[in-house]
């Protein structure tokens, strides 16, 4: 007779178990938003981060298609976005261009400046709500720091980009390649600004 419990005998409940574990570990993953080009239905997938995305209004006064634009250009909304990696030879990896790190790509320098300013020390740039209301802060501060309005996407982009003293010292207009992309995140947060018109109400709504 053998020793193994009946239960553990059975492959079709072996396989079920195996499933649902699979199963699980995917729920538990946080995965880009399936149509990333309409807020709309960012949102309506994701409705934490339509919420996340209010609160950080609410305390910063940025809009959300602007730092929902920049997160995008910033991340493709990836909770673990990181720059790639660079190769001796094209062979020896020899580490990444920089600590940027989270949907916001964060360096670890100016990640502990939101703690330590914010009182938020258990933030994590890969927690969406704690990444865009560091994006709220941050653009917050550059209206203080460089005054630019929390809705010029294209300039609040290149300050983030750039830093802030970098911006004041004009180091983005060294940089021919960077305007495009700037204009490209302007130009999403307007796209964004009209879907969100649209749908706003039904979202506070629960509608969508």
């Amino acid at each position: 007779m053998s020793s193994v419990p009946p239960v553990l005998e059975s492959p079709r409940l072996c396989r079920a178990t195996l499933l649902l574990s699979i199963y699980l570990l995917g729920a538990c993953s946080t995965r880009p938003p399936a149509q990333p080009e309409d807020l709309c239905q960012i949102f309506a997938e994701k409705s934490a981060w339509h919420q996340a995305a209010q609160d950080m209004t609410q305390r910063w006064g940025t809009p959300s298609f602007v730092t929902m634009a920049m997160m995008y250009q910033e991340s493709s909304f990836r909770e673990d976005a990181r720059p790639p990696m660079r190769y001796f030879l094209g062979v020896i990896p020899y580490g990444r261009p920089s600590t940027a790190y989270g949907y916001a790509q964060v360096k670890d320098e100016t990640w502990a400046d939101y703690q330590r300013e914010t009182g938020n020390s258990w933030a994590s740039r890969d927690d969406f709500a704690d990444a865009l209301d560091f994006m709220g802060w941050y653009t917050s501060k550059s209206q203080k720091v460089n005054g630019i309005s929390k809705w010029d996407a294209y300039n609040q982009y290149l300050n983030y980009h750039e830093g802030w003293g970098g911006f004041s010292r004009g180091s983005h207009l060294q940089k021919a390649w960077l305007l495009p992309v700037a204009a490209k995140v302007d130009e999403r947060a307007r796209r964004y600004a009209m879907q969100y018109r649209s749908c706003k109400a039904q979202l506070d709504s629960g509608w969508l």
